[in-house]
């Protein structure tokens, strides 16, 4: 008989539980990372859809991989890519979990770009691997910049490397690597036989379109790449992403994924459908860089008129911007205070592991996001006495 090797417990995953206790208990969430959200409404609006037109869709469960029609539309946005190599998860994070699993096992090595959304390094080391995380900053303190450096990678490199996980956009920072950067990553992995698994949630909203980078999946035969229909399209409660790749990867995951969501919903499925559409997912994601476009410079003065005590590296893309502080409070402690105080809800840099950082969603309403952040500046005010050089973060 068989004996199975139990993987290690995963520990608690720090920034959804921060979400699933504080989310819809505070008054104003800074915290999410995507832009405002569209109503259902909003979407057969512009799809010049009746609504009623869904009341004839029934609601038993639909094809497991997610249906033909919303995989060719997920293939139609990429160069490469056919309806047999994409897999429908419950969002992102259920293609991070089985994707990691899959590809990363006792023995193998990884390597994670850090800071990053903590799931790509915790089920790897819980299914036995070891992972090694790529820093993308240099420098230190306010001389600090978001930066992707390649010689770090190669060093990083073992003879049992399996896969390099990167996240460009990049949560929590928004950085956008230069894309010959990123071309050189892909050939280097590719040269060595070391798969690219890169998670592009934040895709398309970036402030300079020129900055936008290929797709994995598209740039390189083995790799997968994950998209998912909240962080660019406004649309989380969808509960639709994906993994794009080779389609026998795709079909082990297919297995995989039985075990957890099984299927997508039929819904959410045929709304996904909605608005991927080409005119409107070209009219969506103009939308959500309208919102960013509108709100960063609202960060900006807010962060300048808090100076020298807040500084940041503005974010390349998505409706986040990663704020260091100079005050000495650790980040936990300072974001309970200012739910506490001021029913503001905002991410510490703790859960990126990097204190003395606080991660701000900006993709809200414009007075909504003034409000908040006023409310933000009256905590770190009474905090002034205090002030002094954080050293504790990774930075």
């Amino acid at each position: 008989m068989q004996h199975l090797v139990r993987p290690a417990a995963l520990p608690d995953f720090a920034l959804e539980v921060h979400f699933g206790r504080w989310e819809f208990a505070a008054e104003h969430n800074l915290a999410a990372s995507d832009g405002e959200s569209m109503s259902i409404g909003d979407l057969l609006a512009l799809a010049g859809r009746d609504p009623s037109d869904l009341t004839a869709l029934r609601m038993g469960y639909g094809p497991v991989e997610g249906s033909v029609e919303l995989r060719q539309a997920i293939a139609a946005t990429y160069q490469r890519i056919d309806a047999d190599d994409v897999l429908c998860f419950a969002g992102a994070e259920e293609a991070i979990f089985w994707a990691m699993q899959l590809l990363l096992g006792p023995g193998d090595h990884g390597v994670v770009t850090v800071p990053n959304y903590q799931s790509m390094e915790s089920v790897a080391v819980a299914s036995g691997a070891s992972i090694t995380g790529l820093p993308l900053w240099t420098g230190s303190g306010d001389e600090l910049r978001w930066e992707l450096d390649l010689d770090r990678l190669e060093a990083a490199l073992r003879a049992e490397t399996r896969l390099v996980a990167i996240n460009f956009p990049n949560n929590p920072t928004g950085f956008v690597p230069p894309p010959a950067a990123f071309d050189e990553l892909v050939r280097l992995c590719d040269a060595r036989g070391i798969r690219v698994l890169s998670d592009e949630v934040y895709r398309g909203v970036e402030l300079d379109p020129a900055r936008r980078l290929d797709q994995a999946a598209d740039r390189s035969e083995p790799a997968l790449s994950i998209g998912v229909m909240s962080k660019a399209y406004g649309l989380p409660g969808l509960r639709i992403g994906w993994v794009v790749g080779p389609t026998p990867v795709v079909e082990k995951l297919w297995g995989m994924h039985d075990y957890t969501s099984i299927a997508p919903g039929a819904l959410s499925d045929r709304l996904a459908r909605v608005a991927l559409a080409p005119a409107r997912r070209a009219r969506i994601l103009e939308r959500t860089r309208d919102i960013i476009r509108s709100n960063y410079p609202i960060v900006q003065r807010w962060v300048d008129a808090h100076a020298p005590l807040l500084t940041h590296v503005a974010p390349d893309a998505g409706a986040i911007v990663f704020v260091r502080y100079r005050h000495s409070i650790n980040s936990t402690v300072l974001v309970d205070r200012l739910r506490e105080e001021q029913s503001v809800l905002v991410v510490p840099g703790d859960h990126f592991d990097m204190d003395g950082y606080l991660r701000i969603g900006f993709g809200t309403e414009p007075a909504h996001l003034a409000l908040s952040l006023e409310r933000v500046g009256e905590v770190l005010d009474a905090l002034k006495e205090t002030a002094g050089d954080v050293r504790r973060h990774a930075g």
